[in-house]
């Protein structure tokens, strides 16, 4: 008896422990490279069903929840944006945000396919 009563008290720490160590994690600053959007998807329906517009603040992302609200800064400059993920992707491995033109635009040059950034999770 007194043996289940500490493997559950051992079982109940080690949940308790992963939990707020994942909760820890989604606030953590990551980086990576972005890119943007290219027009031939404008009017085109992303992942979330909502139609995507490139001249909104948006961003694809393969793991953040839709609706998700990221402050991304370009690591080159300092500028930063703020972005609603409403899309999954980008399908390359060396990038984590898929970016409309208007977001990139604001903080990087459209001339450049991709910009070195760090993007957190905002409330």
């Amino acid at each position: 008896m007194m043996k289940r009563f500490i493997l559950v008290i051992i079982m109940m720490i080690s949940t308790f422990g992963i939990s707020s160590f994942t909760s820890n994690t989604t606030d953590a600053k990551r980086t990576s490279y972005a890119s943007y959007y290219h027009d031939k998807f404008n009017g085109r329906k992303t992942a979330s069903g909502e139609v995507f517009d490139n001249s909104k603040f948006t961003a694809a992302n393969r793991t953040l929840p839709f609706g998700t609200n990221i402050k991304v800064t370009n690591l080159d400059n300092g500028k930063s944006v703020v972005v609603r993920v409403n899309d999954r992707g980008p399908y390359h491995s060396s990038r984590s945000l898929d970016m409309s033109k208007a977001a990139f635009d604001e903080i990087g040059n459209i001339n450049h396919g991709t910009i070195p950034v760090e993007y957190e999770i905002v409330d």
